[in-house]
């Protein structure tokens, strides 16, 4: 996938950056406007002079809203728009102190290798048509070797074109090859077998000491690739080989220095990170005599990130001035004001995700384009069956779903999950030992059976997560 152009970056306006979420969330739209703002404000950024650029930094922002309710979402496909290099971290994980500890610093180098990820697919895209070229004439030296002329005058007899000449071993050869390279491209000759030196993967080093995770991560991956590729010898289908080869071809074939430049520049300045849990290291959502200290060092941690910091990463050094922060927790215990002001800062845009209500739960299993419903009709469909929904039942789902929500714990539309597992279980199940159905049809009264057994149960909680 190619990257968003300058002329259609010009086109998303706010408006139609929300009309692009709304076909996957439903509702908060609040939080679709700031975030649309955002995203319009690193189009105008980079439309402005460059003194005045380096003056304009992002308003990063807080999401405050129950689990299940779209700020992941948000932010994913807030991404997604734009093909901008995206990570979610919780910053939960940072208050693991000791060995299995994450390092602050790792989200700016989780970001760049999203983005080197990210561009690296893009240049191997453009080189794609010359990558197959030589793959298949490689496969093509597989399965007909070409004949080696040893002498000059064999090399002329070769190009001679006397009418009446007997073909020599070379045109014969050339006649042979081009019959087979007709039968690769039509793909008659996928099934065949042919044999090629395989690259096997660098086995992983092991390094254990001090220094933290982060730094025996990058000794590791040294030491791996200061050894010698292994290769060996495989007896693999054509599609297969050719699928290997067009990789290898394609990796020689791409700039990996441009790959790295073009990375860099697209992670500090089109990057999103989501730090999601942020409510967990607020000091105020600690239990008594809980990790105080360890919380708010990490919020204290966090801040240069968030403010604005040089990173070293194993591609070079990305600077998170312009890197888009989206944090998100919620501050059920804890209050935004209980984080470190520093950091409260740091977020000025603060949007309130709403509960969903009965209403948004149907319209979640009706409207999104990857709706639960079109999920399931997909599942179904692969075993023959046509699966269908009434009105009614979805309306009884998302009734249901918004009740044992209020009554046990709100988790939001992941309610809708295991609603859906509950009501469908069985069927799921026997349906492919059941070759005569075609179709299945949900009803209110079969959601209401289905689920009939789990309300009798007082302790609803060991049915329903």
């Amino acid at each position: 996938m190619s990257k968003v152009s300058v002329e259609e970056l010009a086109e998303l306006t706010p408006s139609k950056i929300v009309a692009e979420l709304n076909k996957y969330i439903i509702g908060q739209e609040e939080a679709k406007k700031a975030v649309a703002i955002a995203l319009r404000n690193r189009w105008r950024r980079m439309q402005v002079p460059e003194q005045m650029r380096k003056e304009i930094m992002p308003n990063n922002i807080l999401m405050i809203g129950a689990t299940g309710v779209g700020k992941t979402e948000i932010a994913r496909r807030l991404a997604q728009i734009t093909r901008s290099p995206f990570i979610k971290v919780e910053a939960s994980k940072f208050t693991e102190v000791g060995y299995v500890g994450r390092d602050v610093e790792s989200m700016v180098r989780d970001l760049a290798e999203q983005a080197v990820n990210l561009v690296k697919a893009e240049f191997i895209e453009r080189v794609k048509t010359n990558a197959k070229q030589q793959a298949e004439e490689i496969l093509l030296d597989l399965l007909v070797p070409p004949v080696t002329l040893s002498s000059p005058a064999e090399s002329n007899a070769a190009q001679s074109s006397e009418p009446n000449a007997t073909p020599s071993d070379h045109e014969l050869n050339q006649n042979t090859r081009n019959h087979f390279r007709e039968k690769l491209k039509s793909g008659e000759l996928d099934e065949k077998f042919v044999e090629m030196e395989v690259t096997l993967p660098n086995p992983s080093v092991q390094v254990v000491g001090p220094g933290g995770m982060e730094a025996m991560e990058g000794l590791q991956e040294m030491l791996s690739g200061m050894m010698p590729a292994k290769k060996k010898k495989r007896r693999l289908p054509v599609k297969e080989a050719r699928e290997i080869l067009i990789s290898e071809e394609a990796q020689r074939l791409i700039d990996m220095e441009a790959v790295t430049r073009e990375a860099i520049f697209r992670a500090e300045n089109q990057g999103i990170i989501f730090i999601d849990e942020i409510d967990k290291v607020a000091v105020g959502g600690s239990r008594q005599g809980g990790p105080d200290v360890s919380r708010e060092g990490v919020q204290r941690d966090l801040l240069p990130i968030v403010e604005g910091s040089a990173v070293n990463t194993k591609y070079g050094t990305l600077k998170t001035d312009y890197v888009l922060f989206i944090a998100a927790g919620a501050f059920h215990v804890a209050k935004p004001s209980d984080l470190i002001p520093e950091l409260q800062g740091r977020f000025p845009i603060r949007v309130e995700l709403n509960a969903l209500t009965e209403d948004d739960f149907y319209q979640i299993l009706t409207q999104p384009q990857n709706a639960l419903t079109l999920q399931y009709k997909s599942l179904m469909k692969t075993e023959g069956v046509e699966l269908q929904f009434d009105s009614d039942a979805l309306k009884e789902i998302a009734k249901i779903a918004f009740s044992v929500n209020a009554e046990i714990e709100n988790i939001g539309a992941r309610r809708l999950h295991t609603l859906f597992s509950a009501i469908l279980q069985d069927w799921l199940f026997k349906i492919p030992d059941q070759s005569e159905e075609t179709a299945f049809h949900v009803t209110s009264d079969f959601v209401t059976q289905q689920l009939k057994p789990i309300f009798q149960k007082k302790d609803l909680s060991r049915y329903i997560l």
